[in-house]
């Protein structure tokens, strides 16, 4: 079987990972499948909105944010479910969210 890298994780062209901070991951549903379209919001260390996206139709999401305490919650008609995520620095961080009802 080929194990081909997910497609929606791919950073675009020009995205220098030693200077951004990039939140990545992928919706998914109690059984482990991707839930596409689910609404991805980006909330900041006081639980303020900052940023909302649809998940593509494998379920992946990206922000672009700075280092703190964020909060990624997604809402979708499969379920709702929140990771919180603290990166530290500029690169790369993957967190799924598992959403339920």
């Amino acid at each position: 079987m080929c194990a081909a890298p997910k497609q929606g994780q791919k950073l675009p062209a020009g995205v220098d990972t030693e200077k951004e901070t990039v939140l990545t991951g992928q919706v998914l549903d109690g059984a482990g499948s991707p839930v596409a379209g689910a609404f991805v919001r980006l909330l900041d260390g006081s639980g303020e909105f900052t940023a909302e996206v649809v998940a593509s139709g494998t379920g992946d999401f990206r922000f672009f944010a700075a280092p703190g305490k964020w909060t990624l919650r997604a809402l979708s008609s499969t379920g709702n479910g929140e990771v919180v995520v603290s990166p530290e620095g500029a690169g790369v961080y993957e967190n799924d969210i598992t959403v339920t009802k």
